[in-house]
């Protein structure tokens, strides 16, 4: 029998990258991509795989309770990785409603989905992805372990943390077998070009202002996109039932540090002399709340499940520019939201 997977957000940054992954490594799945098409969710993200036998697109919103239940009946899902969410801290701060809506309701009623469906859940699983952000902040020393004390600071850290912890109380209430992953910063192809690196990149080629908040002393674990997809695919078939698993990149950069050596790549597959770049770089003010540093301890999945992140930041973000310079067009539909018809 055919496995049926649903993938929630999967027309997103992370979503489509293991969408991709998952319907061009596994063909004997039925992957079904689950989005509600937001500003965030974009298809133009899948256009590779759209015609593939084993994938499937439904326009869903998991805040509506019954388009979820209708989604469950049509599929008969055996397996649900869930990674449909706000996101943007930003934007949070300024409508946070949305994010108890979509990061908090939404998980809620895919539980109570598995709950209905699922009546001999032995070979299922719930995969919640989550994020380090519901940890708080770190000094200048430490990292964030999977037991580490949750503390968010910002209304999304604090939809995720909610998120999180009813997904750990369906798996001691009802039995639901989950797994939860938190990630730190992701980077990479087909992001939205509201987050730091594609914002920095987009700008950087139109000679506009990057802008830093504060002195761009704030300190984050990068982790490249498709290291990120390959972490979900063994924690979603090998993780250990009801366990959480930190995937870090093991590459911590203070902001403006991340920029200037933006500003430094940029310039050479540009051709600018080296320093033009840097000199659009302009200090703003500080995000409310902004945390000084996250950093992720990854120990647990490297020994369990031996994985470890791939690409070095250096060659990571290459690729990244280089996905940026040849898809010029996709930037455009982005920022002119042509992508939305």
């Amino acid at each position: 029998m055919q496995k049926s997977v649903l993938i929630t957000g999967g027309a997103g940054f992370i979503g489509s990258h293991v969408v991709r992954r998952f319907v061009n490594k596994y063909p004997s799945y039925r992957v079904v991509n689950a989005d509600k098409l937001t500003y965030a969710g974009n298809l133009m993200n899948l256009l590779d795989i759209e015609g593939a036998e084993n994938y499937s697109f439904e326009k869903t919103d998991i805040v509506n309770e019954e388009e979820v239940f209708a989604l469950f009946d049509k599929y008969r899902f055996d397996g649900v990785i869930h990674l449909a969410a706000e996101s943007h801290v930003d934007r949070s701060i300024s409508s946070p409603m949305e994010f108890v809506y979509t990061n908090i309701v939404g998980t809620v009623n895919l539980l109570n989905a598995c709950r209905k469906i699922w009546k001999d859940s032995s070979s299922k699983v719930f995969y919640h992805i989550s994020t380090d952000e519901v940890y708080g902040s770190l000094g200048a020393d430490g990292l964030f372990t999977e037991d580490t004390a949750y503390d968010p600071r910002s209304p999304y850290s604090a939809s995720k943390a909610g998120s999180d912890h009813f997904v750990r109380a369906y798996f001691n209430t009802y039995g639901i077998p989950v797994v939860l992953s938190n990630c730190s910063n992701n980077y990479g192809p087909n992001q939205f070009p509201e987050k730091l690196i594609p914002l920095a990149i987009n700008n950087i080629m139109s000679k506009r202002e990057v802008p830093v908040y504060g002195k761009g002393e704030n300190i984050r674990d990068w982790l490249f996109v498709e290291d990120h997809a390959e972490a979900i695919d063994l924690i979603f078939h090998e993780g250990r039932k009801g366990e959480t698993y930190n995937i870090g990149g093991n590459n911590e950069w203070k902001n403006i540090d991340l920029v200037q050596l933006l500003c430094e790549l940029m310039d050479e597959k540009l051709g600018r002399e080296q320093g033009a770049s840097a000199q659009l770089i302009t200090f703003v003010k500080d995000r409310a709340g902004h945390d000084k540093r996250y950093a992720i301890d990854s120990s647990k999945i490297e020994h369990e499940l031996n994985w470890s992140p791939a690409h070095s930041f250096r060659d990571g973000l290459g690729k990244t520019i280089d996905w940026y310079l040849e898809n010029e067009k996709w930037m455009k539909n982005v920022l002119s939201g042509a992508y939305e018809k």
